[in-house]
């Protein structure tokens, strides 16, 4: 089986997928985080991994930036590869005061300016909330093992369809409302999550924040900080 962007057979993917945004941080992820990972797709530059982690079979596939090219992804991995859980990883920009840089959100909703919350069914702005279980796991784990100069925040994100936007109306609106972070793809993620019987999650790093410019991590720091949020996401994809 061959879909028009995954070209491997069904089984080539494990049931549990950890989907970073960046194809060169899903190969990072794959060689220093799952034993025996072998290539089973690469289409379009695009690669999965699966190995496992702990024992445990598990894939690793990049979602690439926004809602279009995640819920691409996320449908054909739920709908045609068996996939059950995927659990997104990546960065976030800080909106609420009450996160810095360098702390992890545990997303638990996504609210957007995407259709994707409304094209599905005519009339209705769907709720696009993570799995549960998935949600419990990755909060014990961080209460657990709580990362070392950070904090860990559970509440909701907002997942813009456009990544420069000068809109400070919308900004503060937002943290009005108790929203943590922006970022571009986890309404996708939960939608594709709800309509596939599916489950989805996002543990995401603050990379940099909208509004208390203390400033932004660097590359190199971007990537030790990113172990922890990859922890955390892990205990949800196995819980």
């Amino acid at each position: 089986m061959t879909t028009p962007h995954i070209s491997c057979e069904k089984g080539d993917i494990a049931e549990l997928v950890l989907m970073p945004g960046d194809p060169r941080r899903a190969k990072r992820i794959a060689e220093s985080f799952l034993d025996d990972a072998r290539l089973v797709s690469d289409v379009r530059g695009n690669n999965i991994f699966t190995g496992k982690h702990r024992g445990t079979p598990m894939s690793v596939m990049a979602s690439g930036m926004g809602v279009p090219t995640t819920a691409l992804y996320a449908t054909e991995l739920f709908r045609f590869y068996g996939v059950k859980r995927i659990c997104r990883v990546g960065t976030t920009g800080g909106i609420s005061s009450k996160v810095k840089v360098r702390d992890v959100i545990i997303a638990n909703a996504a609210h957007t300016n995407s259709s994707i919350a409304t094209i599905h069914v005519p009339g209705i702005n769907l709720s696009l909330a993570a799995s549960f279980d998935m949600l419990r796991g990755a909060v014990a784990e961080a209460r657990a093992t709580p990362p070392e100069g950070a904090q860990v925040h559970v509440g909701a994100v907002y997942s813009s369809d456009f990544f420069y936007l000068d809109r400070p109306d919308i900004v503060a609106g937002l943290d009005r409302m108790g929203t943590l972070g922006v970022e571009m793809e986890s309404a996708a993620l939960f939608q594709c999550a709800l309509a596939e019987d599916a489950e989805a999650l996002t543990v995401l790093t603050v990379s940099d924040h909208l509004k208390d410019g203390s400033g932004d991590m660097d590359a190199e720091e971007r990537e030790t900080r990113f172990g922890d949020a990859l922890r955390i996401a892990t205990a949800g994809l196995l819980a």
